[in-house]
């Protein structure tokens, strides 16, 4: 018979009837629900949050049959239902104060059915706070409350300064019930992609215990390596031979591709739990995380406050960066990491700062594939092709045509989406440079106002010093007077020496000259 994965499968109870794979995760529920009473977790999308929920759900419904075989019903004594009031607010697009209000009603019109409602309470702050008393003196127990993607509303209205004000007044007010209804609330859960601090929601609402980066919840969500080896041993085997790989190979290869997840330095690698089990359900790698959704809200933060990509790379941040998000801040990094694209690698204990940088090559590749047409004039459609030509150009020598599509690329972006030109010119760089190395073996680097990028190829070793309004000659001269070229002195490839020259006045490569070394 064959393993049934869970993708895309948010209910617990669902699961677990129709047998499907689930990776046991009960341990820490229970520890969770007798150690506190409010929390909230970040994580990225698609990491196993709304089952996550669906599991406490089930657990405080008191469905002891749903958890047999697993750890939590060696634990759980009890087994007592509590009323439960679970909000999710994935399933609706927020383009409006409208939309928000819309489904915030809709859930309490639900509760109030069950519950009852009163008059006076008009408002839907009010009318939660009315729902959780009557939930509670009705039932004779403490509600539990399960609210899913919190941020969903804001996360939507970056950009709109407006629209976001409206969603984090209306968001603030609904949440500050878990504050002051506390004799009535038993537990409380809530889950997003993003924490807004400071001035936003998250600001009154000071009883939630953050476990975002609590190491002792590190393995909450996503999927470990001695998990991997304990529930899907099996099929890496099957896997490794459809793909016609060895076992070590086909290890490799998912942890290349989908681990790499640090949510607080020094814990377990995470792998990806969506682009994991579609890989062992199609039985081959794939950006699967990445083609389920676009980021496009990240890359609004990134024009808007004119990142320069390089830092994607090695970025770096403090905790309290990190871990709270200010809807006002122009630092684009804390929303980025929350989102799952960056990832913490190091950490230097001594000053707190942690070093971050792409998780894996699954978020990489297709995060940079997805920048193409926001800072070129290549169509999305058309970034596969544009790549192959590039790839194509510097292992075949043809540095003439590589230049010239590269010119192409700054011809038609419209002067009014770019703020700094050689800031501008510099991410395109970065990301032509990052495209190159998905194949081969491409090494980019900026300071002190210059620019040079190495390119390796079989037959080829590529020098290149590029300058903003200076020569083609003077980035040459630099290449010789630095000896960039002598850590290949002994290689037996043919190396070849650029000197390349942006002018603002045209906003273009103005000129290359290329000196090949005998």
């Amino acid at each position: 018979m064959k393993k049934l994965y869970p993708i895309g499968i948010q209910s617990f109870e669902k699961l677990r009837k129709e047998n499907y794979l689930y990776i046991d995760k009960t341990s820490f529920v229970y520890e969770l629900v007798k150690s506190g009473s409010y929390y909230f977790l970040s994580r990225p999308r698609r990491f196993g949050k709304s089952l996550l929920l669906s599991t406490f759900e089930a657990y405080f419904q008191g469905k002891k049959e749903l958890f047999q075989g697993l750890a939590v019903e060696k634990m759980e004594k009890d087994w007592i239902q509590y009323p439960i009031l679970h909000l999710d607010l994935n399933t609706q697009k927020y383009d409006s104060p409208e939309s928000l209000d819309n489904i915030l009603n809709m859930k309490l019109d639900e509760w109030e059915s069950l519950y009852g409602s009163n008059p006076v309470e008009i408002g839907a702050p009010l009318r939660f706070l009315g729902i959780v008393r009557r939930a509670a003196e009705q039932s004779g127990r403490r509600v539990v409350i399960l609210i899913d993607e919190y941020d969903k509303p804001m996360l939507q209205a970056i950009g709109n300064e407006e629209l976001q004000d409206s969603y984090r007044d209306t968001l603030k007010a609904f949440y500050s019930v878990l504050k002051t209804m506390d004799k009535y609330i038993q537990f409380a859960f809530l889950t997003g992609v993003t924490k807004f601090g400071k001035v936003s929601v998250f600001s009154d609402l000071n009883n939630l215990k953050d476990i975002s980066m609590d190491k002792r919840y590190t393995e909450l969500c996503g999927i470990t390596n001695e998990e991997i080896h304990h529930y899907l041993e099996t099929d890496l085997h099957i896997l490794a031979d459809t793909q016609g790989m060895s076992y070590e190979e086909t290890c490799q290869e998912l942890k290349e591709c989908y681990d790499g997840y640090h949510f607080t330095f020094d814990s377990a690698g995470i792998y990806n739990p969506f682009s994991l089990l579609n890989t062992f359900d199609s039985m081959s790698f794939g950006n699967y995380w990445f083609e389920t959704g676009t980021p496009s809200y990240l890359v609004k933060l990134l024009k808007r406050d004119n990142y320069d990509l390089h830092q994607l790379a090695n970025d770096k941040a403090t905790s309290d960066t990190l871990n709270s998000i200010d809807s006002s801040s122009k630092n684009p990094v804390p929303v980025i990491y929350q989102s799952g694209y960056l990832t913490i690698k190091d950490y230097d204990k001594r000053f707190g700062i942690y070093y971050l940088g792409f998780p894996n090559r699954e978020v990489e590749e297709g995060f940079i594939k997805y920048l193409v047409p926001f800072y070129t004039s290549i169509d999305e459609g058309k970034t596969a092709f544009y790549i192959t030509e590039f790839v194509h150009d510097v292992e075949e020598g043809n540095y003439e045509d590589f230049f010239i599509r590269l010119q192409s690329l700054f011809a038609d972006t419209p002067y009014e989406l770019i703020r700094d030109l050689e800031l501008h010119y510099q991410n395109v760089l970065f990301i032509v440079s990052k495209l190159l190395g998905f194949y081969v073996q491409a090494e980019y680097h900026t300071s002190d106002g210059r620019i040079d990028l190495t390119v390796q190829t079989d037959k080829y070793i590529y020098v290149m010093e590029f300058k903003f309004d200076g020569s083609a000659e003077e980035a040459l001269q630099q290449i010789e007077e630095k000896r960039y070229i002598l850590p290949f002195a002994k290689d037996n490839r043919k190396i070849v020496k650029v000197g390349v020259n942006f002018s603002s006045k045209t906003r273009n490569i103005e000129k290359w000259l290329v000196k090949e070394v005998e």
